[in-house]
């Protein structure tokens, strides 16, 4: 009986330690079983309330997050043009094999600043105008040049270009891609 006791109150590997009441004198068999019974519901509520509070961590980390999409949302209002393209990039091949990915970037600026109406920098000695609107190339948009390594670029590649009020336009990838 003693080993039985010893090895009840030994925490289990699996399972983490139960606050347990001190234990009362079973008088008859019927009570045993619901004293069994008990400590199993127990565990369970103990099991629930942690996936409860599993559940809930998530949904802070989320609401923190909300800031950041409302961020991106305000930066989505004042976008004041946006568009898909299709950028052939197959004549970035026709440069030696370590020269074609820089060929293929060039090739996308050429292309974004024609079609979107870039205004091109134009440095002029001691006039200094408001700030020249600029290209932004999103890292996703490089990271799918550069994922066959230098000497493979892809042929065509989908974007979005998005133009903002102060003329910067950026390059996403396109949804879908």
């Amino acid at each position: 009986m003693k080993k039985e006791e010893s090895k009840e109150k030994e925490p289990k590997i699996d399972e983490e330690p139960v606050e347990e009441e001190p234990e009362q004198p079973i008088e008859t068999a019927e009570e045993a079983g619901t004293e069994e019974e008990t400590k199993e519901e127990v565990k369970e509520e103990i099991a629930e309330e942690k996936v409860k509070a599993e559940e809930e961590a998530p949904a802070e980390e989320e609401e923190k997050e909300k800031p950041a999409e409302k961020k991106k949302a305000k930066e989505e209002e004042e976008i004041v043009e946006e568009r898909i393209y299709t950028v052939p990039l197959g004549k970035a091949w026709i440069m030696p094999p370590r020269k074609r990915v820089p060929r293929a970037m060039r090739m996308l600026r050429a292309f974004i600043t024609k079609h979107m109406k870039v205004e091109v920098r134009k440095e002029t000695e001691g006039e200094e105008e408001e700030e020249p609107s600029r290209l932004i190339i999103s890292n996703e948009v490089n990271l799918r040049l550069w994922s066959k390594g230098i000497e493979k670029p892809p042929r065509k590649i989908r974007v979005r270009a998005a133009k903002d009020t102060e003329g910067n336009v950026t390059v996403y990838l396109a949804e879908g891609d």
